[in-house]
């Protein structure tokens, strides 16, 4: 591998989490995106309690995420070798606390009660 490219990091993660799992993760992701941004854009403002609330859902998001690619890789914590691993592994988990953030910060939006539709923070 001689360079770093996108078609050589999808080739990767298709190895690694096969290629229907792969899939799956990205429609998923695209769906979640999708229905942020409709939110933000039907909003037109960003409620600070969800915000908040998303918040506090972050590090519920960072072990799930861990925890995913461990069990999916079949991998353990003794399985790190070296600080690239570590930068790996972190990375994981800030991209779940990240995710899990938007994810219930859409929901909660999507789904919310009158008490949760933003007109708190008029």
């Amino acid at each position: 591998m001689e360079e770093l490219t996108f078609e050589t990091l999808i080739a990767v993660f298709k190895e690694i989490f096969g290629r229907g799992l792969f899939w799956i993760m990205v429609g998923v992701a695209a769906i979640v995106t999708t229905g942020y941004l409709y939110v933000l854009v039907r909003d037109r403002t960003v409620s600070w309690r969800k915000f908040l609330f998303a918040q506090l859902s972050m590090p519920v998001g960072a072990v799930l995420a861990v925890w995913f690619v461990m069990v999916t890789t079949e991998s353990h914590v003794s399985d790190l070798g070296g600080p690239v691993d570590l930068i790996v592994f972190l990375g994981i988990a800030a991209a779940g606390a990240i995710g899990m953030a938007i994810l219930v910060y859409t929901l909660e939006a999507l789904l919310g009660t009158k008490r949760t539709t933003g007109q708190e923070d008029l």
